[in-house]
């Protein structure tokens, strides 16, 4: 990986944005009463990616348990397709906004919420991302493969891609993109 890069503000929201846009689950890391760290699935709201995301979750679940007590957040997105990562830490906030439950109602969802909408069980979950750390390739496997074969033989180096941060204040940030 080259230098690792440093984004701030709009620049780097873009670019997260153009590297989650299309990972549909990501993984949600929260903190366990005991200390410990759980992990597990999590489909990523269809929104327009401002510095926040969202989910839905069940009231009665475990992470909107953990979330009660500590707001401290990271997903984990990974699209080995195209060779992207990303770790992004953030705080969350749980509500039962009804406005922003049915903006982000999906009919798939009713496998998990079984009266619709208005089940008494859905949670909206924001994350408002603070920073976030991303890794990307910059050439296909093919091409990787050659560079690190190439590396291999010749003792040198390889540049395989881009490593960099993301750094913002948490607060989403409005795309001046029409």
């Amino acid at each position: 990986m080259s230098e690792q890069k440093v984004l701030a503000g709009r620049e780097g929201i873009e670019k997260l944005g153009e590297l989650i846009k299309d990972v549909h689950i990501c993984m949600m890391v929260t903190a366990a009463p005991d200390g410990s760290m759980d992990a597990r699935p999590m489909a990523t709201q269809k929104t327009a990616f401002d510095g926040t995301v969202w989910f839905l979750a069940r009231q009665e679940s475990a992470k909107v348990s953990e979330l009660e007590n500590d707001t401290n957040i990271t997903l984990v997105y990974s699209d080995p397709k195209n060779e992207s990562y990303v770790t992004a830490k953030g705080r969350a906030a749980i509500s039962r906004d009804q406005a922003k439950i049915h903006e982000l109602w999906n009919p798939m969802y009713k496998a998990w919420f079984h009266q619709g909408e208005d089940d008494p069980q859905i949670t909206v979950l924001r994350v408002d991302i603070a920073e976030a750390q991303y890794w990307e390739a910059s050439s296909s496997k093919i091409v990787l493969g050659i560079k690190y074969l190439a590396a291999a033989v010749s003792g040198g180096k390889v540049d395989v891609g881009e490593h960099g941060r993301v750094i913002t204040d948490g607060a989403p940030v409005t795309s001046s993109k029409s």
